[in-house]
This record gives structure tokens, C-alpha cells and sequence, in this order.
């Protein structure tokens, strides 16, 4: 055979029969070997029967697919559809996407601009819109997460670039357009609409529902005010939490992301605010065994004041002197606390000194008469007075009458005054402290020392 004619060589038709098998060509080829050989097409016949069928996607209603579909419609016509339809939904519309974009790019490049070219840019975003809502379908009924994300790329590449390659006076006229669209600015516009008016009315129903739950709370027996605070702070915010996921809902956003993000973000949380949930932890063991309430005066740390609040973090207390001292809950919970009016009544500790040349009883009479006559001396538990202690320049005196808790300072300044006039009206002195000095000269001394010779 001429060398011309070696691509007719049978191991070369064989090649390429086999290439044209594979390209999907079988049937023709079949029939084209019928001619030669009569068991060849029987065994081709019988290869083709063993062989599946292959396999079609599945059938998918025709609206679903229809680039007119409005978002709402397609939003109710993906329920149904299972995720292998989805993907398929998918497919097609990339592909009308595409289309768009093809056109989109073509008059690109034919120099068209302005509102024409905002037109077209405006349907391609609609579309990409109706692709983003089966992908997102597909998503949540458990498609590939790596195909689904391919998909999603190609969304953002396609807008990105076209954005970036669009001119000025076609980015202006694409805003326009969106801005008085009614599935653009007009949505976007109705929607902060109703946020806004739903945070109002959610506002004022949080308010209702918060002072409904403090009247009830303030009924609940042995409930300290800083835990009726707190449960009706937390109550009111969330009732402004579902609410808001309500409203957010009803407008067809999907808030499950925020789930995920919150469960993802307090790990890191848990690390980053370590000592804030100290303070935490600590404000909420406050708060439940009460060690101190609103109004009490305690000593913490030092710090002695009136309880002024309990937020879940840090204390808040006032002294005396009208400063306001802010101590986080940690250092609270952590430190001994002195709760001083956690009682009701309180024993004054005073004493009271008196020379050696003066009388013992003449003093413990004194001091039994100002104290029985002071009105806000309680008569139980009666006030114990007695010698205490024999002092260097002094014989000292214990005085411990009860009172009110209310009325201690009170009866501590009226005591110390009036004890002062009764000892100097009978006589009684109080004594300054004072020390005895030898003076030895050096004759005594040398006098001392011979005597001892």
C-alpha cells in the first residue's frame, strides 16, 4: 500500500474508531460497520445493550428556571425542590447568568454607556440575585459545601470585575437606577422603614413588659433588689432580641449565620474577656447569696460606702463624702465584706477614762445616767458598763449601749459630748497622759555608790 494511504491501515481505523466512541459517537459507527460485517453489528448491538443508559438530570418545573420569575415566586417554587433539583437549578441559571454577563460585556465593547448599559447591567444583577437565592436553597438542604462555594465565586468574580471595568458615568447611571428601583433603593428604604418603626413599637413593648416583670419579681419573698434588677434587665433584653429576629424574619433575612457566628465568636470571647467573665460569675454569686443589698453600707476592700448598684460586672459604691467608687465584682466577691447594716440593731463600743484620785463609783453612776437618758439608747439588750482597764495615766471605762442601726453615729456623738459635761459637772477629771521623771544628778550618784561600799 502507498505510503499516502498508511492512515488506512486497520490497527489506525481501529484508534480511530475507538476515539469516536468516546466522543459519543457510537450508534453512527455501529451503523457504519453493518455494512461490513453482520456478527460485527450483532456484538456492537450486544456491547450497546450491556451499556447503562446514561444518566439525565433531573426534571425541573419550567418556572422555576424562567429568567422572569419574580424573586418571591422563586423564593416559594425552590421549597419543594430537593437538592440534587437544586443543583441542577443551579446549573441553568449560572448559565443564564452567563448569558447576561455575555451580553453585558459584548455592549462593553461596542462602546455602549449610559442608561442602555445600566439597563442590562441592572438585569444581570437580578439574575445573579435569583442564582444567589437557589444556592442558598441548595445550601441549607445539604449540598456540597466545596461546589456550592465554586458557584458563589463565580457571583462575586462577574460582579467585582464588572464593577471595576464599568466607567464613571455607567456606575452613576447604574445608581440611579438602583436608588429608584423598587426592588433596589425602594426596598432597601421600606425596610429601614420598618426597622426603625419595629424598634419603636419593640421599645415601648420591651418598657411594658419590663415594668409588668418588676411589679411581679417585686413580689417574690427573699429576692434582693440587685437580683429583681438583674432578672428584669435580662428580661427586657430579650424580649428586644426576639423581637428584633422577628422583625428581621418577616423582611426575609436569614438570621441563622448569626447563630453560627455568635457560637464561633465565644470561644474566642472566652479567651479574650477572661477577666470580664470573672466579673461575671462574681456579680451573679452576689447576687444570688446577697451578701449586701442596695442601700446597705459596706466595707469591701477597704472601701467603706453606700451600695449604689450591682451591674453583672462591677459594684458601684458611695462614701461618705459623696464619692463614687467603682470596684469590679471579682475584687468584691474575692475580699472579706462587711456588710454594717445588714442588722438592725448595732452596739456602740466606747470608753471613757478617769484619774486615779477620782471616784469609781461616782464615774460608773455618771455614765449610767447619760446613757439611760439618751432616747435612742435601746433598754434590751441593756448597755454593759464596767471597769475595763487600769491604764498608765488612766482607769478606763467600757461603755456598749444598743441602738438602731440607723441611729449609731447619731448616739456615738451625742454620748462623747455629753459624757464630757456630766464628768466635769461632778467633778470627775480626764486625765492627759502623762509619765513620772526621776532626775538623778552625778553627786547623788557617787553619794549612792559609796553608800553601797
Amino acid at each position: 500500500m502507498p505510503e499516502r494511504f498508511n492512515f488506512l491501515r486497520p490497527e489506525r481505523l481501529l484508534r480511530l474508531l475507538l476515539l469516536l466512541a468516546m466522543l459519543g459517537l457510537v450508534p453512527v459507527l455501529a451503523t457504519a460497520q453493518s455494512d461490513d460485517s453482520g456478527d460485527g453489528a450483532a456484538s456492537t448491538e450486544e456491547a450497546a445493550a450491556e451499556e447503562p443508559a446514561a444518566e439525565e438530570g433531573p426534571d425541573l418545573p419550567a418556572n422555576v428556571i424562567n429568567p422572569e420569575i419574580s424573586p418571591e415566586e422563586l423564593e416559594l417554587r425552590l421549597i419543594p425542590l430537593t437538592a440534587a433539583e437544586l443543583e441542577a437549578a443551579a446549573d441553568t441559571w449560572r448559565g443564564i447568568a452567563r448569558e447576561q454577563t455575555q451580553a453585558v460585556v459584548d455592549a462593553q465593547i461596542a462602546g455602549t454607556t449610559g442608561d442602555e448599559l445600566a439597563a442590562m447591567t441592572e438585569e444581570r444583577r437580578r439574575l445573579f440575585d435569583n442564582y444567589t437565592m437557589v444556592l442558598t436553597a441548595w445550601d441549607k438542604k445539604g449540598g456540597n459545601a466545596d461546589t456550592i462555594a465554586e458557584y458563589r465565586a463565580y457571583r462575586t468574580a462577574v460582579v467585582t470585575e464588572g464593577t471595576r471595568t464599568a466607567n464613571i458615568e455607567t456606575l452613576l447611571a447604574e445608581l440611579t437606577r438602583w436608588a429608584t428601583s423598587p426592588a433596589g433603593g425602594l426596598e432597601w428604604a421600606k425596610n429601614i422603614g420598618i426597622v426603625l418603626a419595629a424598634l419603636f413599637v419593640l421599645l415601648f413593648v420591651a418598657r411594658l413588659v419590663r415594668r409588668g416583670a418588676s411589679r411581679w419579681i417585686g413580689r417574690v419573698p427573699n429576692l434582693s433588689k440587685l437580683l429583681q434588677a438583674f432578672l428584669v434587665t435580662i428580661i427586657y433584653w430579650i424580649v428586644l432580641a426576639i423581637g428584633l429576629m422577628v422583625v428581621l424574619s418577616m423582611l426575609g433575612i436569614d438570621i441563622s449565620p448569626v447563630f453560627a457566628l455568635i457560637g464561633g465568636a465565644s470561644f474566642i470571647m472566652a479567651f479574650a474577656f477572661q477577666d470580664t467573665l470573672g466579673n461575671l460569675a462574681s456579680g451573679l454569686m452576689i447576687m444570688i447569696n446577697r451578701p449586701f443589698d442596695e442601700g446597705d453600707y459596706v466595707d469591701v476592700g477597704g472601701v467603706g460606702g453606700t451600695v449604689r448598684s450591682v451591674s453583672i460586672v462591677a459594684t458601684t459604691i458611695v462614701t461618705p463624702d459623696n464619692q463614687v467608687i467603682v470596684i469590679p465584682n471579682k475584687n468584691v466577691w474575692g475580699d472579706t465584706i462587711t456588710n454594717v447594716t445588714a442588722s438592725a440593731t448595732r452596739r456602740v463600743d466606747l470608753v471613757f477614762g478617769i484619774g486615779y484620785d477620782d471616784s469609781i463609783p461616782d464615774a460608773l453612776r455618771v455614765i449610767e445616767e447619760t446613757v439611760k437618758a439618751h432616747p435612742l439608747v435601746l433598754e434590751e439588750p441593756a448597755p454593759a458598763i464596767r471597769v475595763h482597764e487600769l491604764a498608765d495615766s488612766s482607769v478606763n471605762f467600757i461603755c456598749r449601749p444598743w441602738v438602731q442601726t440607723g441611729d449609731y453615729w447619731t448616739v456615738y456623738w451625742d454620748l462623747m459630748q455629753q459624757m464630757k459635761q456630766n464628768f466635769d459637772a461632778a467633778g470627775i477629771s480626764i486625765p492627759y497622759p502623762q509619765q513620772d521623771v526621776h532626775m538623778h544628778t552625778i553627786a547623788d550618784a557617787q553619794e549612792g555608790a559609796a553608800k553601797t561600799a
